[in-house]
């Protein structure tokens, strides 16, 4: 039997191949001595951890889990998570082979438990709960998925690891209590700092001039200044279609700054253009750090110099004796 396939209870299961690919990380080392922490063994009896890794989207999630899986040398598999995954997905899937028989499929995910690679489960807050529950048994004690369809159960190689990615954005699901409880502890990635981001930049596009890298890196910078979630992938993406408008047409060259302006509004929309009045709008839309409405009067007179309302400028005339 190939190494491509593997017998389980009398099933042959057609194994995936892993992922091929080449991945720095740079930068936040704590995080990913964190990560490589949480899959470490400490004794016989000892089981290793599966985190979440959260963080805004564009971040470098997926990069830090590649990249940990790259320094235990294990091989890597990635399965992305979507709303309409099924558990059959993300297991065994059966498929109709020419000859009318029924050929088994295993997922990136059970090709890591069988092998005992990395599986990287990206955006698992995209997946539904009956999915997840489905994977319950593979992250506590008893380590194995059970496939329905196939008929099967699957026990997790010694050094099978995982770590979920999870985005910080509204179109996700709740996942249940019982699967957080399972999937410990969480790991928060945060942006890059200058000189970090700045290098991340170099890394993708060596052929990327400085000015351009420059100015890529000011808005960037300037954006997690204003808590606004604008990544380095943006980064990236918006200076690399930046540099293809410059390279379009040699006789008639764009000016930089302006091809760089054009790629900016073509990749993240205009308002990406002020910064300060995109950070502003969305303070007011999730009501900044005001009491709501109508609250402050609930509980506050009016001239009572504790209202949430009252100008500083009110309070301060008031403690020049005003107020007396």
């Amino acid at each position: 039997m190939s190494k491509s396939m593997i017998e389980i209870g009398g099933v042959n299961l057609n194994l995936g191949q892993p992922y091929v690919g080449s991945t720095e990380w740079i930068g936040q080392r704590e995080i990913l001595k964190q990560l490589l922490a949480c899959w470490l063994v400490v004794d016989d009896a000892d089981l290793p951890l599966t985190p979440r890794l959260i963080g805004s989207p564009g971040i470098g999630k997926t990069a830090l889990a590649m990249a940990a899986a790259k320094q235990r040398d294990q091989e890597l598999f990635i399965y992305q998570c979507t709303a309409d995954t099924r558990p059959e997905d993300l297991l065994v899937t059966p498929v109709l082979a020419e000859n009318g028989s029924i050929a088994y499929h295993a997922s990136p995910l059970v090709t890591a438990i069988v092998r005992g690679g990395v599986c990287i489960l990206d955006e698992g807050n995209r997946m539904n709960e009956k999915s997840w529950a489905s994977l319950a048994p593979l992250f506590d004690t008893r380590r194995y998925v059970e496939s329905i369809v196939a008929g099967i159960t699957i026990h997790a190689h010694r050094d099978f690891r995982c770590v979920v990615t999870m985005n910080q954005d509204d179109s996700t699901y709740e996942i249940p209590d019982y699967i957080l409880s399972r999937l410990q502890p969480t790991l928060s990635l945060g942006f890059p700092n200058r000189q970090d981001e700045l290098a991340i930049l170099q890394y993708h596009l060596p052929f990327a001039e400085a000015e351009m890298l420059a100015m890529t890196v000011e808005f960037l910078q300037r954006a997690h200044q204003l808590k606004l979630d604008f990544s380095p992938r943006d980064g990236i993406n918006l200076l690399r279609f930046a540099l293809k408008r410059i390279a379009q047409d040699p006789e008639h060259p764009v000016a930089k700054d302006a091809a760089w302006r054009d790629a900016l509004k073509a990749c993240l929309g205009e308002d990406a253009a002020d910064l300060e009045s995109l950070a502003e709008r969305q303070r007011r839309t999730l009501g900044g750090n005001s009491v709501p409405l109508g609250l402050g009067d609930f509980f506050f007179s009016p001239d009572d110099p504790l209202h949430p309302d009252r100008d500083d400028d009110d309070f301060d005339d008031e403690e020049d004796g005003e107020f007396y």
